[in-house]
């Protein structure tokens, strides 16, 4: 008999939790986050819950210093550390087509993926930001369409420098030979965007090339995410928007010519666990009721490009403009919309909303009322996964890991426990 299709889980690192005022609560532990020992202890609470990976973002500015930490260690150096004070789960992340370059993140990203064993992840992105542009040498960001057409140059080149060595071109002779030339070749490459001989001053990693994972919402992120990404991180607020996402970017990825049952699409998911519905809302309010309103409609401006310091809180969102008409982040600001649109809110109930996650999934409940959920998203073609966003860390992921993952795990929606070694072997799922 085949075997049944699994979830995959994620769990996103982020500062002390996804929603804004987590800093400010009691049970964070916002005095550790320089320490490297709470990110490896967060990691490893992940790994006991048998997740495929931890992911960290990255950012480049610092926007209000007051409004609470988003960025401290630089990624790929966390999680170089975080190799070490873990076995099995996935390290994924964020490294940005704008500001590096293709051979100075392929070299980093193979070296992760020794330093791991093969648990390495590659989350693809083209940033956001002017303020960040200029922390590099720009005055402003690149168009988007500039953007997106320099990371799809840059990750060719990067798995052209990836392959630019066989995987069994390093074997050391002391008598004479350290690498087989003939096995270790030149990219030559000559693009629009950059020139890249080649070939990487690192040898072949254990999964080869790192897993691609993509987070575009836009036309030209969901294009270079089905032509290239093995992962997929999403942004759905309900069921019907996941779906509609998903069917659009199986049917992309099909087009590219690839396997779209290979490819794995990951929601966000807020939640909040509690041994009733009520005990979980209350954990909802605790955190809300931290919430600055003054840095929470400042946040609102950046996410709709409006200037909605002036909007009466308690008065329904004014109107705001088509997609169309918007050049910001796009996948942010069609979730706004979509809010807006189905609940109809007034402004302070859309601040609550978008203070964890800024909108993506949130499901509120017992363990059993959330695994419902789930599983209604993941049989209902609106996930193959989710990339868990706890409001406030440790405890919320500790909640859904020692919560929820059981009740996932008695379904058979989960594995129980690792039976492999590498990331892209978490992420190829058993056949239904």
């Amino acid at each position: 008999m085949a075997a049944r299709k699994q979830l995959h889980l994620n769990a996103f690192l982020f500062a002390c939790g996804h929603h804004g005022a987590a800093w400010r609560h009691p049970a964070s532990q916002v005095e550790r986050l320089t320490d490297i020992a709470y990110y490896e202890e967060l990691a490893q609470t992940a790994e006991r819950g048998c997740f495929d990976a931890v992911f960290f973002a990255d950012g480049h500015s610092v926007r209000d210093p007051a409004a609470g930490g988003l960025w401290f260690l630089e990624p790929l150096t966390a999680l170089s550390a975080m190799a070490r004070a873990t076995e099995r789960i996935g390290l994924v992340t964020t490294v940005s087509s704008t500001f590096y370059t293709p051979f100075h993140a392929a070299r980093m990203l193979a070296s992760l993926d020794h330093i791991s064993g093969g648990r390495a992840g590659w989350n693809v992105v083209t940033s956001m930001f002017d303020a960040e542009a200029r922390n590099h040498g720009l005055e402003e960001m690149p168009p988007h369409d500039e953007r997106y057409s320099r990371a799809a140059e840059f990750v060719d080149v990067a798995l052209a420098l990836w392959d630019s060595w066989d995987a069994d071109a390093l074997a050391p002779d002391r008598g004479g030979m350290f690498a087989d030339p003939a096995k270790v070749a030149p990219i030559h490459h000559r693009g629009k965007h950059f020139l890249v001989d080649g070939p990487l001053n690192v040898p072949r990693s254990p999964q080869g090339r790192p897993v691609l994972f993509q987070a575009g919402a836009s036309e030209q992120g969901r294009d270079l995410a089905a032509r290239c990404a093995e992962g997929i991180y999403a942004v759905a607020y309900d069921l019907e928007s996941a779906q509609s996402y998903y069917r659009d970017v199986k049917r992309r990825i099909r087009t590219a010519g690839r396997d779209a049952d290979a490819v794995t699409v990951m929601p966000g998911l807020v939640t909040y666990v509690g041994s009733t519905t009520e005990e979980a809302h209350r954990k909802k309010a605790e955190l809300d009721a931290l919430l600055p309103v003054e840095q929470s409609i400042a946040q609102l401006s950046l996410f709709t490009h409006q200037d909605c310091s002036e909007w009466e809180l308690d008065a329904p969102v004014p109107d705001l403009p088509p997609l169309s008409e918007f050049t910001g982040p796009q996948g942010r600001y069609d979730t706004i919309l979509r809010i807006i649109e189905k609940d109809r809110p007034t402004v302070r109930a859309l601040l609550g909303t978008l203070a964890a996650g800024g909108g993506h999934c949130t499901m509120i409940g017992t363990p059993e009322s959330i695994a419902d959920d789930i599983e209604r998203w993941f049989h209902g073609g609106g996930a193959d996964g989710f990339n868990l966003m706890p409001p406030i860390y440790p405890d919320a992921l500790t909640d859904f890991v020692d919560e929820v993952v059981p009740v996932l795990q008695k379904r058979g929606l989960f594995r129980t426990e690792y039976e492999t070694a590498t990331l892209r072997e978490h992420l190829s799922s058993p056949p239904q």
